[in-house]
């Protein structure tokens, strides 16, 4: 496996649902089946779909899942923003109903993705789910983002963060990103990302895709990749913040062997090691966008 390839694997959970993208369903799920069949398959990851949409996805994916014994299913992650207990009991529904003899078609709800501004509300919610599903707590960034992981990780949970959005002032400060990361490598919690992450290097593009949209300063999924994987090899913060803040396409250098910034080098093995063990993945309406401006970034920085 090649350091792009360590990067991508599984890294893009398509939201196509949600803004800027807004998908019906139809089209949303008529996309991730091209991108399940298509030549970049593996940088795909799970469909994210909201609880309350569940019932219409099953029936716009109906001719689309997969059936029959030895399919791999699709795979989702499914947003609940209110009672947890009867999500956990709809999603189970779901899943039984989805198995890989159903005449229904081969799908697995694995992943929950929930939001928690207090430990409190991350212990309750965490106690309302059974232990089958991963479970993603979405945290606020700020003074208190520590307290918050701590609590992820005494419930074996996941943190989730959001990165941007479709206003400028969606996108967080550098050094509250740099927080949650720092927390996160610190007790040992995997996170995701979500919104604003479209583009492999930080800088100024479209917030949204209409004609006149106004423009504002995006977060790379690759300068928050390898941040995360350069404060795992014990770099100093100061130095991750610069990754972070990273506007220059050049500064980066991509081999087979590894990934350099300036002269910091993650190599393919410790690539595959952030990406199962902290840096999980991120969430985008868009699956095409990173992965050919990605490719198009390998293609002018080998």
């Amino acid at each position: 496996m090649t350091a792009a390839d360590a990067l991508m694997d599984g890294l893009v959970d398509y939201a196509g649902l949600f803004p800027p993208a807004s998908q019906d369903m139809r089209s949303a799920v008529e996309s991730y089946a091209s991108y399940r069949a298509g030549p970049d398959r593996p940088a795909l990851g799970k469909l994210i779909v909201p609880i309350d949409r569940l019932g219409e996805f099953e029936e716009a994916a109906r001719d689309l899942l997969p059936r029959g014994e030895g399919t791999a299913p699709w795979h989702l992650s499914v947003l609940v923003p209110g009672d947890v207990r009867a999500a956990a009991d709809r999603m189970l529904k779901f899943n039984c109903h989805h198995w890989s003899g159903s005449e229904a078609g081969h799908a697995l709800i694995d992943a929950v993705e929930l939001k928690a501004a207090t430990p409190d509300q991350i212990d309750a919610q965490h106690r309302e789910l059974p232990d089958f599903f991963q479970k993603y707590f979405e945290i606020p960034l700020g003074p208190g983002v520590h307290t918050l992981v701590k609590a992820i990780a005494r419930a074996g949970a996941r943190a989730k963060v959001r990165t941007g959005g479709v206003k400028a002032d969606a996108f967080p400060d550098a050094r509250d990103l740099l927080a949650f990361l720092v927390a996160c490598q610190s007790e040992g919690v995997p996170f995701k990302a979500t919104a604003g992450l479209h583009h492999p290097v930080r800088g100024p593009y479209k917030l949204t895709y209409e004609p006149n949209a106004a423009s504002g300063t995006m977060y790379g999924f690759l300068n928050v990749f390898l941040a995360a994987a350069l404060l795992r090899q014990g770099v100093a913060e100061s130095i991750v913040l610069e990754v972070l803040q990273e506007s220059d396409a050049a500064a980066f250098d991509f081999s087979n062997e590894g990934i350099k910034w300036r002269e910091y080098r993650v190599t393919a093995s410790e690539l595959r090691a952030v990406r199962s063990g902290l840096a999980i993945s991120f969430g985008s309406c868009s699956f095409r966008e990173p992965v050919d401006e990605l490719t198009q970034l390998i293609s002018a920085h080998a």
